[in-house]
């Protein structure tokens, strides 16, 4: 009797285009990890104020979301896989070129402006590019994923750039950020491919009779990019997302993100213990993004931002009785609770620009996750300003709380899209 097999189920391209962007957005999160610890060293070693070493930072923070849209555009020009394998050979240049500065303005051109370019460039809008142009099946998922690569990033450099910094100082630090960009170059290069119609498929989940076609490169990515924000910029919609997401980055990134550490410092807790902590909010907001991604493909994004916002603002509102010289229950609770909903914003924010503008919503949701930066901007350098004249963070944590809630009432108020705006998808 003849037992008739069959062949394994080939691996579909894009699994591989998504883990390579993984590993690609996991090397660009670590110059964003080291903000946080570095702002001590740099401190002690020229004297420059936390509002001197915060501007570098909003720097940083407003280009890497400013470039974002027009990187998506630059990607529609001339391909994933050339802008990225460029971005991250910009973060090595920025990272490495810190090792040689002597006065504050080096560190914004450095810190802020060449590593702001870079990893502008390898933003969530690269995540929503890759997951809207190779996965039509789990497409959610899939921005859980590449969205929780940056939460990775930061849980394998934090920890690493903290002990280099304390034991080694600070500039073997930024060489290791360094050196790692250009280690993931020929894997953007080898692997990445731009579209599904350069290796004769399809996007993944695609309908079987769908047509293998390269859409058209656009040409002008700035006037595309700027062109695709005019047009969004009409909607309510785009408004109520770039409130919500400005909002997002101004309690994430520029206040946890760039403060928590200083913040729990000045309460005597140690620079490494505080930078475990907040690497373990990674942890956590691996699993919190990527089951957001799945809750995304099955619950209305909307409800999702709503809930996610108000237990933010929540959140919080307890941190600042949860500050000692060392980590007590409270705390691992907050790290949990607050890892969970790090970033989990951002799969239902993809959605509901893919949702609301069809073939233009990455380049839609470069423009929003810019708004993201530019809350996170004015978090970090404000921040810093309360920390310098009313000598603790306080009133900060406060604010932040009371802007989650803002943002939770924006989310909710999202209306549903029936269909794309025409004329963003042509």
């Amino acid at each position: 009797m003849t037992i008739e097999t069959r062949p394994a189920p080939k691996l579909h391209r894009a699994w591989l285009i998504a883990g390579a962007a993984f590993v690609a957005l996991l090397a660009s999160a670590g110059f964003r990890a080291a903000p946080g610890v570095l702002i001590d060293p740099l401190h002690e070693e020229f004297g420059w104020s936390t509002a001197t070493i915060s501007s570098a930072v909003s720097v940083n923070l407003v280009l890497f979301g400013l470039f974002a849209p027009f990187a998506a555009a630059l990607m529609e020009r001339f391909g994933i896989r050339r802008v990225s394998a460029t971005a991250l050979f910009v973060i090595a240049m920025g990272a490495g070129g810190t090792v040689f500065m002597t006065a504050s303005w080096q560190l914004v051109l450095c810190w802020g402006v060449l590593v702001g370019l870079g990893t502008g460039s390898m933003a969530m809008g690269f995540a929503a590019m890759v997951a809207t142009r190779w996965f039509v099946r789990s497409r959610g998922v899939v921005t859980g994923v590449l969205t929780a690569a940056g939460a990775t990033g930061q849980l394998i450099f934090l920890p690493l750039i903290a002990n280099l910094a304390v034991n080694s100082g600070w500039r073997t630090a930024s060489l290791v950020i360094s050196i790692a960009a250009l280690a993931v170059v020929p894997v953007v290069l080898l692997v990445i491919r731009d579209h599904p119609a350069d290796v004769g498929t399809t996007a993944y989940g695609a309908p079987a009779d769908a047509e293998i076609t390269r859409p058209v490169a656009k040409t002008g990515s700035v006037r595309r990019a700027l062109s695709v924000l005019g047009q969004a910029a009409r909607t309510r919609t785009f408004w109520l997302l770039a409130v919500g997401f400005a909002i997002c980055g101004a309690t994430t990134n520029g206040l946890v993100g760039t403060h928590f550490v200083p913040a729990a410092h000045d309460h005597g807790m140690p620079q490494t213990t505080a930078a475990s902590l907040l690497a373990l909010v990674g942890v956590f907001d691996v699993v919190g993004t990527i089951f957001s991604g799945w809750l995304t493909d099955r619950v209305d994004p909307r409800i999702l931002l709503g809930v996610y916002y108000a237990l933010r603002g929540l959140s919080l509102a307890l941190l600042p009785q949860l500050f000692t010289d060392s980590v007590q229950p409270s705390m691992w609770a907050f790290i949990l609770f607050y890892g969970l909903d790090w970033v989990a914003t951002v799969p239902p924010t993809v959605a509901l620009c893919v949702r609301a503008f069809g073939d233009a919503g990455p380049i839609v949701f470069g423009w929003v996750f810019a708004s993201h930066q530019l809350g996170a901007a004015f978090a970090a350098s404000a921040a810093g300003l309360v920390r310098d004249h009313l000598g603790n963070y306080t009133l900060a944590w406060y604010s932040a709380a009371v802007l989650a809630i803002i943002a939770s009432a924006a989310s909710l108020a999202i209306s549903r899209a029936r269909k794309p705006v025409a004329v963003l998808a042509s």
